[in-house]
């Protein structure tokens, strides 16, 4: 005899093989793991003042990470004295997202954090 649902009043019970309940259990949960989707973070951290190259080199590798499907965040990190920088470090960030629209859309806006500003970018549903 089985108890299927304990919760219920009275507890609802079947007679069958336990040994067969829990392989059919430990079927069921296989088989709802394997319709999950798993969704990686990948990070391109970068600085205030970066140049036009370097920044398309990030862009391209980001580009990368959205076609795969994995979310990215993107970091303008402030070392000493270009804290003052703020405002274009936000600049940055969102010509960033204006660049790479084509793959991907803004999931949330450029936030500070202590000395590092981020914002994250989802792929586009295709």
């Amino acid at each position: 005899m089985v108890e299927i649902n304990p919760k219920l009043h009275p507890p609802v019970c079947k007679i069958l093989d336990y040994k067969k309940f829990l392989y059919e259990q430990k079927k069921r949960k296989k088989q709802f793991k394997s319709k999950q989707i798993k969704v990686n973070t990948k990070e391109i951290r970068f600085g205030p003042q970066i140049g036009d190259h370097d920044g398309k080199v990030k862009i391209k590798s980001a580009e990368k990470f959205l076609m795969r499907g994995d979310k990215v965040k993107v970091f303008v990190f402030f070392k000493g004295r270009s804290i003052v920088y703020k405002n274009q470090g936000k600049i940055k960030l969102l010509k960033f997202a204006e660049q790479i629209g084509e793959y991907g859309k803004v999931e949330q806006m450029p936030v500070m954090e202590g000395k590092r500003m981020y914002m994250i970018l989802a792929p586009k549903k295709i």
